[in-house]
């Protein structure tokens, strides 16, 4: 069994996660709707830019790239909800144990946020990890078939 100790200390280090749990979800929303207003760029003017210069190489290393970003949003944020979710419970079940309504309210308000602000950042990044895959597909598709008909009729 665990000594008093290390349960102390493993207390003490998990209720210090909160804090940057709650910063890093504000930061990787802020992240989420910049990566919209880049979605819409590339969309209208990247790839279109890409596909005229007809630079394979580029557009496969950009499309991985952003890809990448998407799929970041779409893990890590629904990690860090759940941290944040079960972070407060564990004080939250304590003060309910001592009748402190209003810590376990705060608590559970506290979780029940991190949880949908984890969650809503991870669809974000998961509709514009799959649409930003079908984007990029189909461009690279076109450049191969605009290549294959150049060094046809070149």
């Amino acid at each position: 069994m665990l000594s008093s100790n290390s349960i102390g200390i493993m207390h003490n280090l998990v209720g210090h996660l909160l804090e940057p749990v709650i910063w890093t979800l504000f930061l990787l929303t802020a992240l989420a709707v910049i990566e919209i207003g880049t979605a819409f760029s590339e969309r209208y003017k990247a790839i279109p830019a890409w596909i005229s210069c007809g630079d394979i190489a580029g557009l496969e290393h950009l499309a991985i790239r952003r890809i990448e970003r998407s799929d970041f949003l779409a893990r890590i944020a629904p990690m860090l909800g759940l941290m944040g979710t079960l972070i407060p419970l564990g004080p939250g079940l304590a003060a309910l144990g001592s009748g402190e309504l209003s810590i376990l309210t705060t608590a559970m308000s506290v979780a029940f946020d991190t949880t949908v602000l984890g969650l809503l950042v991870g669809i974000i990044g998961f509709v514009l990890g799959r649409i930003r895959r079908r984007w990029y597909d189909d461009a690279l598709r076109r450049m191969e078939t605009q290549n294959i008909h150049k060094s046809a009729h070149g």
